[in-house]
């Protein structure tokens, strides 16, 4: 009874791991998509921008490079966070 009741929980375990696996590469796929769609919205309209402005165009290549850099770096967050769960 002892050894099924050690196999029940190590499968269970497993399982557990499985779905914990399946989460965290999940959460990095989305992390991804979200920073490549905002990455790229970011640098499409500030093109256009520059196209209606050119006497703008050093702030706001200035505006786009400081909030690409944020989404990459809320990108790389999400995606330690989703290997920490992964690892844990």
């Amino acid at each position: 009874m002892h050894n099924l009741l050690m196999l029940l929980q190590a499968t269970e375990a497993a399982a557990l791991n499985n779905n914990a696996l399946l989460g965290a590469g999940i959460g990095m796929g989305l992390a991804i998509i979200g920073a490549g769609i905002g990455i790229g919205r970011i640098g499409g309209q500030a093109v256009e921008a520059i196209a209606r402005q050119p006497e703008a165009s050093a702030d706001i290549r200035g505006a786009m490079i400081l909030t690409a850099a944020l989404v990459e770096g809320a990108t790389l967050a999400a995606l330690v966070f989703a290997l920490l769960f992964k690892l844990a």
